[in-house]
């Protein structure tokens, strides 16, 4: 594993996992959606230049009161190309944040769009007393890609093939 592996996020399945057909590895990614998993994985449209599509869309808590209240938008896509004759899913992430403001959230303020492999993770505690009396962190909203990166390259990677990750197109 080479360094732009590493900065692609590219991984390799163990060896001795026969490698399954492509229609299996498909049925596989897409069979995700009944495991409860937070996304969706659905076929592709033909602008979408892909075989499969995950998506994740998550509105966090907003933040403010009245006209100075702001929400954050966060959605990650992941393109899938099944390549059956390299036996690889390559894939590509892309990342959209919008802001959102006022009372009943309406106005997009700021629009961020970013593409490749990108760890993103946002959290948000509060404090509040417990039965004891001492005060403690509790965790009330949690985004993590990872989250739905590792079932998919997980499926991937148990069905014998290379998950592939590119920076520019499938």
């Amino acid at each position: 594993m080479g360094f732009f592996d590493k900065l692609t996020g590219t991984k390799y399945p163990d060896s001795g996992v026969a490698p399954l057909p492509t229609m299996e590895v498909r049925a596989a990614l897409l069979a995700l959606n009944d495991t409860g998993v937070p996304f969706g994985v659905r076929n592709a449209h033909p602008a979408e230049e892909a075989d499969l599509v995950a998506q994740w869309r998550v509105m966090e808590p907003a933040v403010g009161s009245a006209l100075s209240r702001k929400q954050l938008e966060r959605t990650l896509k992941i393109r899938m190309r099944l390549v059956p004759g390299t036996r690889e899913v390559r894939t590509l992430d892309e990342q959209w944040t919008v802001t959102w403001a006022g009372d009943s959230p309406r106005r997009a303020v700021s629009r961020e769009y970013g593409r490749g492999p990108v760890p993103m993770v946002s959290k948000e505690w509060t404090y509040e007393r417990g039965p004891d009396g001492r005060r403690r962190k509790v965790e009330t909203f949690s985004f993590d890609t990872r989250d739905m990166k590792n079932p998919l390259r997980n499926a991937v990677l148990d069905a014998g093939w290379t998950w592939r990750g590119v920076l520019f197109r499938l």
